[in-house]
């Protein structure tokens, strides 16, 4: 390898299946190998993408992911604990994490908050330091956590934003905060390799109206509410179906209500899908039911695909969708769903006016100029 190259680390947790790892991926795809030597370095060897790590980077890990658990569930529990310990050992001590990449970098990548400590923690202090910021951490959800955040994007050199919208409410809410110089820079969409994905099958809905949606199952994503709309639908005589994909510690909670509803043939749970992609194009609608967001790529894709969207009209979302013309936005409450649904189930004309406006979509897509944004930050934080 050339010495002139940028040895450029990312620190992340896993990859299983989500927004924040479908960017590192395209970063690790599409940044320049030729300028930059890159390295992922995950904590747990885990997730559905944890093979989809192109092959000029290298990837290593602190600890093993469940895939290579035994099935045994009591050799299980102890590599569980095992594994903890190891992590707690490993967050006290970068040592740990240093020999296992032996080597030094000249820039570090944290892709999410949830990864600014292990960043902050190298042992490497002439290293260079870059966050990525995807959430609105005004949400209430983060007020526990939020000082530390604060504090932790503080001590980086650049910070970049994935959406207008969550550098916005940082600097209207928290004036006097002190942070380091950041742009917003979009997240990038394979758009060729997305639309072949859509074509690989072709889900049976059987005929029924469908809304498809794409997301992690938590409290924050509103799913437990797009159920309890859903029953109301229903019960008002608007026959429907809802599909959603993924997986999260909502699942469980969301089954016993479905069956508590009597709800199984019309608000199913697939879990996770390694390509959601033709149930979006082959849905009829798609809906985003989140009381916050960042900038959802899945919302993106499905602009792309085509899909008239409904969305509640929080975080980066709006800087996605033009309400009434490329898709429906919607306030995050049960009664604002239910009146989004019920149009699009009721409104044929509105829903092929948005269809028509789709049509030419991808072109507000650049994603060379986004990549381009982010080398020129990578340059730039390491010319410093």
């Amino acid at each position: 390898m050339s010495v002139n190259k940028i040895k450029v680390l990312f620190r992340h947790r896993s990859m299983e299946m989500g927004g924040v790892e479908k960017v590192i991926l395209s970063m690790l795809n599409h940044l320049n190998p030729e300028k930059f030597e890159m390295t992922l370095c995950l904590n747990l060897n885990q997730g559905e993408l944890r093979n989809e790590i192109p092959k000029h980077v290298r990837k290593v890990y602190l600890t093993e992911g469940k895939e290579d658990f035994s099935n045994n569930s009591i050799i299980q529990k102890l590599q569980l604990a095992k594994r903890k310990i190891k992590l707690e050992k490993a967050e006290k001590n970068p040592k740990i994490a240093d020999k296992i990449l032996q080597d030094k970098y000249d820039v570090e990548i944290a892709p999410t908050y949830a990864a600014y400590s292990s960043v902050l923690n190298s042992s490497n202090k002439n290293s260079k330091k870059i966050a990525w910021l995807h959430s609105d951490l005004t949400q209430e959800g983060f007020k526990p956590y939020r000082e530390k955040i604060f504090k932790n994007m503080q001590q980086f050199d650049y910070i970049i934003y994935g959406s207008q919208q969550c550098k916005d409410v940082l600097d209207k809410n928290y004036p006097e905060l002190k942070l380091p110089p950041g742009k917003v820079v979009l997240n990038a969409i394979p758009i060729d390799e997305l639309k072949l994905k859509a074509k690989a099958f072709k889900p049976d809905f059987d005929s029924i109206p469908t809304f498809v949606s794409v997301g992690r199952l938590h409290y924050r994503k509103g799913y437990r509410t797009l159920l309890e709309t859903h029953k109301r639908l229903i019960d008002d005589g608007f026959i429907h179906q809802i599909i959603v994909i993924g997986d999260g510690e909502d699942y469980n909670l969301l089954a016993a209500r479905i069956k508590e509803l009597d709800l199984q043939d019309s608000f199913k749970l697939l879990g996770t899908q390694m390509n959601p992609y033709p149930y979006v194009k082959n849905a009829d609608f798609y809906i985003m039911p989140s009381e916050s967001e960042g900038w959802p790529l899945i919302i993106a894709e499905t602009l792309i695909l085509q899909k008239p969207i409904i969305a509640t009209n929080v975080g980066g979302i709006p800087e996605m969708i033009k309400n009434n013309k490329t898709g429906y936005l919607t306030e995050y409450s049960e009664e604002g769903l239910y009146k989004a649904m019920k149009e699009f189930l009721s409104n044929k004309n509105l829903v092929k006016e948005i269809q028509n406006n789709l049509i030419d979509i991808e072109k507000e897509f650049d994603n060379q100029k986004i990549f381009d944004a982010v080398e020129e930050i990578i340059l730039e934080v390491y010319n410093k």
